[in-house]
């Protein structure tokens, strides 16, 4: 993990989301949380995913398409989401390959703290 970060913040993953993805340390903020999801999603760590979603929207399955290749992710926006704060949202942009073809998630996120740890609550997925 002492390549780039997945999520494009430009540091090392082993100083990223690396030590979030392995449980030695939380999401201080909901962007935060935001990037470390997305290299779950790359990684294809169900597991992490599982654990940053809120309980009461998870899914019971996590499958990944070993079709999709991610080739990025653009942070638009934040509102709240900061370390003194209860809830947050983070709009973003994915972009992945599938089929030859390039595509663009953006998703408005909302993440709110579960016994004071973030976790993704649900999103609006628009074009």
């Amino acid at each position: 993990m002492n390549s780039p970060c997945p999520c494009g913040s430009g540091q090392p993953a082993d100083r990223c989301c690396g030590p979030l993805l392995s449980g030695h340390k939380r999401a201080e903020t909901a962007a935060q949380l935001m990037r470390s999801r997305y290299c779950a999603y790359v990684l294809c760590d169900a597991a992490y995913l599982r654990a940053s979603w809120h309980p009461g929207t998870r899914p019971a399955e996590i499958e990944f398409d070993d079709r999709i290749r991610w080739l990025g992710l653009k942070i638009l926006s934040t509102r709240a989401g900061g370390p003194d704060d209860d809830s947050g949202e983070v709009e973003f942009v994915a972009r992945y390959r599938l089929g030859g073809r390039a595509f663009r998630l953006r998703e408005n996120s909302r993440f709110v703290r579960d016994r004071g740890v973030w976790v993704y609550l649900d999103g609006d997925i628009s074009q």
